[in-house]
């Protein structure tokens, strides 16, 4: 690499949490869409321990960009090491250090260095400076406002799942959670669902829900696996209780069946419960409504699913 066309760059931030606190928010890679709003959904390949091997998907100066990179953590030194195998285009490499370090009991500062080349096009440097400056900046910040509520972070995090069996194909039941811009014909709570689909298995959408408490607008991007009978989604612009919303619906065939699984990760935003749900709500009402509303949600969507696979006509 010639080293003028080499870009570097070095961030640090101050948080008011313990280093191991810091360490295990980075270091669990699976979740780090819920904790930061660039990163959209991230795949683990392979993972021996120590290093892994990722399949990620990001935001990046408003653009979708997928790349495949390598790990590795160091929970001793609290540090994590990063390599892009298959970088996304315009880059041609990326790598650099995550290094957490203890100021303190309850106070910890987070560097991170990191180098990149776009090539020498002096566009593309230009658009990648932007980009991973604007990210780092962004995911610093969000990381802060994370880890500094670490006492609470068991009451702010849900997950939680639904499910149906189905006795039909499971091509059928993929195929109406896949078309998710048809939701408004069949199911009732779905009053609007604008959907693109610029790359192949990659969706961005715009969906309009009623609830109790009024209509509520949403912004998300779906990724396909058609194969594996999985479609991850992260909202984009959350439901106004959330901070954070990731989910997955998964269709998993079996001998006797299908089971059709809704899975959601969230994040609360407690400061607007009062807000939503009425005065004097709390954090503990929000986690009961978005639990309630959500999954009444999903379960509805699933009996449709249900439903769309059993009774579809069959020529014989």
């Amino acid at each position: 690499m010639s080293g003028e066309r080499v870009g570097r760059a070095t961030h640090t931030v101050d948080v008011a949490a313990p280093a191991g606190v810091v360490f295990a928010v980075l270091a669990d890679a699976t979740r780090l869409p819920l904790y930061f709003s660039p990163s959209v959904h991230v795949e683990r390949l392979q993972f021996d321990g120590e290093r892994e091997r990722l399949r990620m998907w990001s935001l990046m100066d408003g653009q979708l960009k997928s790349w495949t990179s390598w790990r590795r953590l160091d929970p001793v030194r609290r540090r994590i090491e990063f390599r892009q195998e298959l970088p996304a285009a315009p880059l041609t490499s990326m790598g650099g250090t995550l290094d957490v370090r203890a100021q303190g009991p309850h106070r910890t500062q987070l560097e991170v260095q990191y180098h990149y080349d776009a090539g020498g096009r002096p566009a593309d440097e230009a658009w990648v400076e932007r980009a991973t400056e604007g990210n780092t900046r962004v995911q610093l910040a969000e990381l802060k406002s994370f880890a500094e509520r670490w006492t609470r972070l068991d009451d702010l995090v849900l997950s939680f799942e639904d499910s149906v069996r189905v006795n039909g194909p499971a091509e059928l039941v993929y195929d109406f959670l896949y078309r998710a811009g048809d939701w408004p014909e069949s199911v009732p709570h779905v009053t609007r669902a604008d959907l693109t689909e610029d790359t192949p298995g990659v969706q961005r959408m715009t969906m309009e829900t009623l609830t109790e408490y009024g209509s509520h607008t949403t912004d998300s991007v779906r990724i396909c696996f058609p194969h594996a009978g999985r479609i991850v989604h992260k909202q984009t612009m959350p439901h106004v209780l959330l901070e954070a919303h990731t989910g997955e619906w998964s269709v998993v065939p079996d001998e006797s069946g299908v089971t059709v699984l809704a899975q959601h990760n969230v994040v609360l935003r407690e400061e607007n419960a009062a807000a939503v749900l009425g005065e004097g709500a709390d954090l503990a009402h929000a986690r009961r409504h978005v639990r309630e509303e959500f999954g009444r949600n999903s379960r509805a969507m699933l009996a449709h699913a249900k439903r769309h696979a059993e009774t579809a006509v069959r020529i014989l």
